[in-house]
């Protein structure tokens, strides 16, 4: 019998995000030590730990902090508030800049160089 494997998560769209963060990583981390200390004196040891650090903390920003962020907004707060709620904004914002707006008058009405000078 063959199975399928039914789940919830995409496996293939969460390697290849991996494969990005990491390549990301690999270059942040090959810049970060080849700049900071050359590519001498324990090179690989160097950039083995700066990669894992870079790609740590990527890997908890962009796959868990921000799809956790947009879950929260979603379920909490509505479908309508993640949605409508910068369109609605943007037309609000775009109508009442539209409006004239009123001439300024100047606030002084002379010049510097005619006021009179005191020690």
């Amino acid at each position: 019998m063959a199975r399928t494997l039914t789940s919830s998560i995409p496996y293939l769209r969460l390697r290849r995000q991996a494969g990005i963060l990491a390549g990301v990583s690999l270059l942040l981390a090959l810049l970060l030590i080849g700049y900071t200390f050359g590519v001498e004196n324990h090179f690989f040891a160097r950039l083995f730990s700066a990669f894992f650090v870079f790609f740590w903390l990527l890997a908890v920003t962009f796959l868990g902090i921000v799809p956790f962020v947009n879950w929260a907004a979603r379920s909490w707060f509505g479908k309508e508030w993640t949605s409508d709620s910068f369109t609605k904004t943007t037309a609000r914002r775009s109508s009442a800049s539209t409006s004239p707006s009123s001439a300024r008058t100047p606030t002084r009405t002379a010049s510097r160089s005619s006021q009179k000078r005191h020690p």
